[in-house]
């Protein structure tokens, strides 16, 4: 009798161990899983906080100085990280270079770097990926890409003519396109400038409520 209390309580102790080791097993994950949503929204409000010092800079901001005096802050989406998406890149080293369109008469010469494919809001979209070659013969510039898109949220809560987003070149197949950082071209906040006309190719049949809202609507009344 006595050896069977033992016995049971080793199992006893034994189970209960290794209910602890799930546990703890199950905790170390949940953190992880935090981790990466906050890297990303700390990502996104570090994009935000920079654009807004971007438009307060007199260097650099593309408001005129009677706007400039009053701005306050860009109006952009609630971080979302859904609008975050891993992209396959499929190169295309033998594109020859074409010559953008854009607002103006002026031309920008463009090569696609490369076509990604990804899934956004339960549907499979793919868009060309572009790199300027006179941007490419700057420095600092060489592994910088440009994605131009439009989206069904266009001329209602998004600036009429789409979106840009910056990019770098990646190591692998593999490229992360963040749509939170999506912001308006510079000739939606003033009319002195030139800006790449996105491709049709580029048209995303979707809505993308993430990144920089539409800038007129966010401001009328203001006098801008």
């Amino acid at each position: 009798m006595g050896r069977l209390l033992r016995l049971a309580f080793i199992v006893f102790i034994l189970f209960f161990q290794s209910c602890k080791q799930e546990k703890r097993y199950h905790d170390s994950e949940q953190p992880k899983h935090q981790s990466v949503a906050n890297d990303g929204i700390r990502s996104i409000l570090e994009f935000q906080k920079r654009m807004n010092e971007e438009f307060r800079d007199p260097q650099r901001s593309p408001l005129s100085d009677t706007y400039r005096k009053h701005f306050v802050s860009l109006d952009f989406f609630e971080p979302d990280t859904n609008y975050i998406v891993t992209a396959k890149l499929v190169r295309t080293p033998d594109a020859l270079p074409f010559l953008m369109p854009t607002n103006t008469d002026r031309m920008e010469e463009e090569k696609v770097y490369g076509v990604a494919h990804f899934n956004l809001n339960g549907k499979a979209h793919r868009v060309e990926v572009y790199q300027n070659l006179e941007m490419l013969r700057k420095e600092g510039f060489v592994d910088r890409l440009f994605l131009p898109f439009t989206d069904l949220t266009n001329g209602t809560e998004t600036y009429a003519g789409g979106r840009y987003i910056d990019l770098s070149i990646p190591q692998g197949e593999e490229m992360i396109i963040d749509f939170n950082k999506a912001y308006n071209p510079y000739c939606a906040y003033n009319k002195k400038y030139s800006c790449p006309l996105v491709p049709p190719v580029n048209a995303l049949g979707t809505e993308v409520r993430a990144g920089v809202k539409d800038f007129q609507k966010a401001n009328e009344g203001n006098g801008y």
